[in-house]
């Protein structure tokens, strides 16, 4: 059972929907009790960095308790944004900090927001990414992590800049593009991180 966690900043139909596509059951709330007893959480997100963390207050203990545990953590687009500690976004706002660094926008001289497709480059071997070097992800954002540990970065890919793609960190994870709107190769990464042990 996927839990996702409904803080009212995340496409839940969408995220939701790829895990239907591999025949995962998921339970989609807000309800403290069931989130606390989730063996794989997934924290989906659209919109600003200020208002998601607004929203994700309630749910910010349970989550550093979750990964804590060491049980899987996917964070995804602004969902992997809010496991930093800040972003230039809504600079006076605190992340969930569960990974070192802050987001930026985009740099001058690249089309804001990236959206579309780009290649994923794997420079570190993450449970998420078995299988996926290489293939092609689908990407919405204007800002992108920084992260103070290049150790974490899992995936990047080419925009100008390398854009950080993706972050592994023991059992939490993160992707800058959506795995649900990414073909077969999204549902690769949805179906690894399923099969992720606590």
């Amino acid at each position: 059972m996927i839990t996702i966690i409904d803080y009212k900043s995340g496409n839940l139909k969408s995220i939701s929907n790829g895990f239907k596509k591999i025949g995962e059951d998921f339970l989609i709330t807000d309800d403290i009790e069931l989130i606390c007893d989730a063996k794989h959480l997934v924290l989906p997100g659209v919109g600003a960095f200020g208002s998601a963390m607004e929203n994700l207050e309630p749910f910010r203990d349970v989550i550093y308790e979750h990964v804590n545990d060491d049980k899987p953590f996917l964070g995804v687009c602004l969902g992997q944004q809010v496991l930093m500690g800040k972003s230039e976004e809504s600079p006076n706002v605190e992340g969930l900090n569960l990974f070192k660094g802050h987001c930026e926008y985009l740099p001058e001289g690249v089309k804001v927001p990236h959206m579309g497709w780009n290649k994923l480059n794997v420079v570190k071997d993450s449970p998420i990414l078995e299988g996926v070097n290489g293939e092609y992800f689908y990407f919405v954002h204007s800002y992108h992590v920084i992260p103070e540990d290049d150790a974490i970065v899992a995936g990047v890919c080419d925009y100008g800049i390398d854009v950080v793609a993706s972050l592994s960190q023991n059992n939490l994870f993160s992707t800058q593009f959506h795995p649900e709107k990414s073909g077969k190769a999204g549902l690769k990464i949805l179906k690894n991180f399923v099969n992720i042990k606590e």
